[in-house]
């Protein structure tokens, strides 16, 4: 089983949108791409009662911080969900506090668009290249772990070396 709920952005840019939420830390992806785990606690502590809620399973209200994070820097909210290889997978981006991509989705069975899977136009969108990977999502590293939490385990941060490029 695959399950991720992520921002993926800059470190810059998340560090802005982490601030001082305390439920809130962020990790290195390739590529000069950071990402925040969307953790329960992180969930509830950005949920805000009564906002319309994002598409997929963000938290009601997100969409508005991740604008106004989007004026220092583009920045993804992305979802993916897999078992046995079948699943579906959600992202949108957000730039100059415009949304300028998606919601995108891709339903399980759906075959992946010919621009890519909505993660990888996603991450496309903040600057990754595949280069001599399958795809944007393999080659930032996004497959290093299986689920959302297990990103924050110390055992599983890697060393600054060992970065996916």
């Amino acid at each position: 089983m695959y399950c991720l709920q992520a921002v993926i952005a800059t470190e810059s840019v998340l560090r802005e949108l982490a601030g001082s939420i305390t439920e809130a830390s962020i990790v290195p992806l390739g590529q000069h791409l950071w990402l925040l785990p969307m953790t329960d606690a992180l969930f509830d502590t950005v949920a805000a009662a009564g906002a319309p809620e994002l598409d997929g399973k963000a938290p009601a209200g997100f969409d508005r911080l991740l604008t106004a994070c989007s004026e220092t820097g583009p920045v993804a909210y992305v979802e993916a969900e897999y078992f046995g290889g079948a699943g579906t997978q959600t992202a949108q981006v957000w730039d100059a506090g415009k949304t300028v991509l998606g919601p995108l989705f891709l339903a399980e069975g759906e075959p992946s668009p010919t621009s890519g899977t909505p993660i990888s136009q996603a991450l496309r969108r903040l600057g990754a290249a595949k280069g001599d990977h399958v795809d944007e999502f393999s080659a930032v590293g996004l497959g290093r772990h299986r689920d959302t939490d297990d990103w924050l385990s110390p055992r599983n941060q890697p060393r600054p070396d060992e970065h996916a490029t």
